[in-house]
């Protein structure tokens, strides 16, 4: 009877290892697109792609105004929402998807992690499995990533007088510090 007791006491004493889960966002991600064309290459920055991710359920979104790139050349700018994104008429870039791979937010460590969702541009979403990394670092969430879109995945013309400055496949890179929403 006695270790019984003894027992209980000390299942009842043992610190249950409580799990600390969080939404994580930012509103300035850096997005970065670039294109590798044979007269020109073309790079665009954005400083106020948004993202959430909830480390409780893996679900992760990002999106960017279109109008926020900024390019070495204002008619590169100007050509890129008029005429290629037609950005008044498509606004934003969209992800929405899961992460595969659960994250401790409770030790710093880097994870690689693949996101599986929908990625709207243009109008147009596909279905698209994404990989990147997610460091935990000091209670903050540093994501980087790196991927490719077609422009006709995402019904993005490019004239043919203009075809030989613009690659077919523009190179996106992601990179943001998350902090827990309060």
């Amino acid at each position: 009877m006695y270790t019984a007791l003894l027992l209980g006491f000390f299942i009842y004493m043992t610190p249950v290892k409580e799990s600390v889960k969080a939404v994580f966002s930012t509103k300035t991600a850096e997005l970065t697109l670039f294109s590798e064309a044979p007269m020109e290459n073309i790079e665009a920055v954005s400083k106020s792609a948004y993202g959430v991710l909830n480390t409780d359920n893996g679900e992760i979104q990002f999106g960017v105004s279109i109008k926020s790139f900024r390019f070495r050349k204002s008619l590169m700018q100007e050509h890129f929402n008029e005429n290629y994104m037609e950005s008044d008429r498509y606004p934003a870039a969209k992800f929405k998807g899961k992460l595969n791979t659960p994250i401790d937010v409770t030790k710093d460590g880097e994870y690689e992690v693949t996101a599986i969702g929908d990625l709207e541009v243009h109008g147009v979403t596909k279905r698209r499995s994404i990989t990147g990394t997610i460091k935990v670092l000091d209670g903050r969430l540093e994501i980087k990533s790196a991927f490719d879109v077609k422009c006709k995945d995402h019904n993005i013309k490019i004239p043919a007088l203009v075809f030989k400055n613009i690659a077919e496949t523009i190179r996106i890179t992601l990179k943001g510090t998350f902090s827990t929403i309060t």
